[in-house]
C-alpha cells in the first residue's frame, strides 16, 4: 500500500506540488471525500419494511463478508474488516436492519470520542438495494449514538457516490468540508552508479 495523506481539499494541490518538487515523486489524488455532520435527524418515510437491531457475536461472518465487500466497493480494498467488526462488536456498534427475518443491510458507529460518534460502514446486501433499507439503518445508528449521549453524529462520503451524498442530505445530515487521500508514490528513477 502506498504512503498516503488525507488533506483538506484547498490544501491537495499545493502539498502535492511540494511532495513533486522535493522528492521527484508524485501525489495522486485517490479518492475525494466530505464530512457530513447532523444537524437534526429526518428519519426515512415511509420506513421500508423490517425492523433493526444490535448486532452480536453470531452475526460475525456476515459482518466481516459485508465489511469487506464494502470496502472493496468504496475502496478498492478492507484489508481491517475483521478488527473492525470486532472492535465495533465490543462497543454495541454494528446495527442490522432486517427484513422477513434475514439482513439485509448493516451501520457502523465508532466509540464516542470528545463528544462525537462516527458512523461508518452503511452498506446495504447488493439484491437489496433501492429499497430505503440503508437510509433507515442509518437513521437508526445516528439516533443510537444521540441517545447515547452523543454531541456530534458525522460521517464521510466518498464524492464518487451521489446516491449517499443525497441520501444522507435527506436525513439531516450536513456538508461540513471536503478532503481529498493523496497517494504519494516517491521517484521510482533508477540512479547512475557513484564512480568509485
Amino acid at each position: 500500500m502506498p504512503a498516503a495523506i488525507n488533506l483538506p481539499s484547498p490544501d491537495a494541490a499545493g502539498f502535492g506540488a511540494a511532495w513533486a518538487q522535493e522528492t521527484g515523486g508524485s501525489a495522486i489524488a485517490a479518492e475525494r471525500s466530505r464530512l457530513f455532520r447532523l444537524e437534526r435527524l429526518v428519519p426515512p418515510e415511509p420506513v421500508p419494511p423490517g425492523a433493526a437491531r444490535v448486532a452480536g457475536p453470531g452475526d460475525r461472518e456476515l459482518l466481516i463478508e459485508w465489511h469487506v465487500a464494502f470496502g472493496e466497493e468504496a475502496h478498492g480494498s478492507d484489508e481491517i474488516a475483521e478488527r473492525t467488526v470486532d472492535d465495533r462488536l465490543s462497543h454495541a456498534g454494528l446495527t442490522l436492519w432486517e427484513a422477513d427475518g434475514q439482513p439485509v443491510a448493516m451501520a457502523g458507529s465508532t466509540r464516542e470520542v470528545a463528544g462525537v460518534v462516527r458512523i461508518a460502514g452503511v452498506y446495504t446486501a447488493p439484491a437489496h438495494r433501492q429499497r430505503g433499507y440503508g437510509g433507515a439503518i442509518t437513521a437508526v445508528a445516528s439516533q443510537a449514538a444521540l441517545d447515547a449521549g452523543a454531541s456530534a453524529v458525522v460521517l464521510f462520503t466518498n464524492l464518487a457516490n451521489p446516491t449517499s451524498n443525497a441520501l444522507y442530505q435527506r436525513l439531516g445530515y450536513r456538508p461540513v468540508i471536503e478532503r481529498v487521500l493523496l497517494h504519494l508514490r516517491p521517484d521510482v528513477t533508477p540512479q547512475a552508479p557513484t564512480p568509485s
